[in-house]
């Protein structure tokens, strides 16, 4: 495998960009860079006066750039697209592709703290090691009652009080620093029989806190829907119900909460229009590819 491959295999790749309809001169945008899949297959399909911009925010996505006059890789989270694109004198754009999902290589990298596999790794989990807080400095130093909201609010725990109590009265004796400081407090507040799923809705919970996710995904949208040219695409895969509920609300309705207007008919007002209900992987990929089972792809055209 390529660096490129053993990075991030991209998931739903051919339906994904199918649902873009690339117009060979057309102005792309790839969002998720990181291992480059997505964007050399749209870049196969450009012409010589088409253009991608692909944006991520970590640095080791940086060696899978390519060389190709028609590519600009802009190193930065993509809540700021419309900033970017202003600086670009880019005015309209005619595709996005989005892929939300966290990259094997992020799971894989034990010195990232991603994943609860690591007996005793670093609770870091930054997308952009070059800033913000690690999830050891949201654990230290929430409060209770904020670690508790981040608990439900972004990995629905019923537990999330308990949870909550359990770290700020063991942070009181010993800081928080690793993945086995961690287990060590929540896993017996855990059910046995769910244990790895819950631990994963935990460290998903910290992992979004950490990266502000859903409010870069919301500025994404927002960014997006006023870039998209009338006929313009937006190809999304999500991982997670919270994710995936923007993005349907947005696509349906034109705003994240899901707020629907209607005209004097009773028609939704809407800046898009549905090309799919909703794809999932195939059997095929699944197998090849474990983490794309909960991949979810979404099409809207702007209209």
């Amino acid at each position: 495998m390529t660096t490129a491959e053993t990075y991030h295999v991209p998931v739903l790749l051919h339906e994904s960009i199918d649902g873009l309809e690339i117009l060979p001169e057309g102005i792309y945008v790839d969002v998720t860079f990181g291992g480059g899949g997505h964007s050399k297959e749209i870049l196969s399909r450009l012409g010589s006066k088409g253009h991608l911009y692909s944006f991520d925010q970590d640095a080791d996505a940086e060696r899978n750039i390519m060389a190709d006059s028609r590519f600009t890789f802009v190193r930065s989270n993509f809540r700021y697209l419309s900033n970017w694109m202003q600086y670009y004198g880019v005015e309209q754009i005619d595709g996005l592709l989005a892929d939300l999902g966290v990259s094997s290589h992020h799971f894989d990298d034990e010195s990232r703290g991603f994943s609860f596999r690591f007996d005793d790794a670093p609770l870091d989990m930054r997308m952009n090691k070059r800033a913000g807080q690690t999830a050891a400095d949201i654990l230290n130093n929430y409060t209770e009652e904020r670690l508790a909201d981040v608990f439900y609010l972004y990995g629905e725990l019923k537990s999330a009080r308990r949870l909550a109590k359990a770290i700020v009265e063991s942070r009181c004796r010993q800081a928080v620093k690793s993945t086995a400081d961690f287990s060590r407090i929540i896993e017996p507040l855990l059910n046995v029989e769910r244990e790895k799923k819950d631990m994963a809705k935990v460290y998903q919970a910290l992992r979004i806190e950490v990266n502000r996710e859903m409010e870069a995904l919301r500025d994404l949208l927002r960014g997006a829907t006023q870039l998209l040219r009338k006929g313009g695409r937006l190809s999304v895969i999500t991982y997670h119900s919270l994710e995936d509920r923007i993005v349907k609300n947005v696509m349906k309705a034109g705003n994240v909460e899901g707020r629907v207007e209607q005209d004097f008919f009773g028609r939704i007002n809407s800046p898009y229009r549905l090309v799919n209900k909703v794809t999932t992987p195939s059997d095929e990929e699944m197998r090849r590819n474990p983490r794309s089972r909960s991949a979810k792809l979404r099409i809207a055209e702007r209209i």
